[in-house]
């Protein structure tokens, strides 16, 4: 179930996607918070560095990795603008990181590339629970619908 809080920090999720997008990147922005609801660590999509790893996800994994232990990891929760790739999602669980709530989903982005007349990917857009066992996924949130992909768009007019 989602809640108000839940969407607070999507909505900063999103607000990175777009910073990403500014910067020249694909518009994924993430947000790790703890049990008791502080932000930990945020990200947005870098791979313009020429890194192709650099996804917001991986990021908060990485600064979960060294800065929480294992059960703070767990009762973690990261809020994203869209739904865990393959890569992400396993480092998520080889992280023992706890819930993910997403925005868009991965499906809702493969419609929109068609949409917009690209159909290029290089990994298969699997669903979050076909890559982690027991995942604890909440998404998509319809009320982020037209504003993430409104930002996908402009990626897409832009390359």
């Amino acid at each position: 179930m989602i809640t108000e809080q839940d969407i607070h920090y999507l909505e900063r999720a999103v607000s990175l996607a777009e910073k990403g997008l500014a910067e020249g990147n694909d518009p994924f922005g993430s947000v790790l918070v703890s049990a008791d609801g502080t932000i930990l660590a945020e990200d947005y999509n870098r791979v313009s560095s020429g890194d192709v790893t650099k996804h917001p996800e991986i990021e908060l994994v990485r600064f979960a990795s060294v800065h929480l232990n294992q059960e703070e990891r767990h009762q973690s929760t990261v809020y994203t603008s869209g739904e865990h790739c393959p890569m992400c999602a396993t480092a998520h669980a080889m992280a023992g990181m706890g819930r993910i709530v997403y925005a868009t989903s991965s499906s809702q982005l493969r419609e929109w590339k068609r949409e917009f007349g690209s159909t290029s990917t290089v990994v298969h857009p699997l669903p979050i629970h076909k890559v982690i066992v027991d995942a604890w996924v909440d998404g998509p949130v319809d009320t982020f619908f037209n504003q993430v992909k409104a930002l996908h768009n402009r990626r897409h007019k832009s390359k």
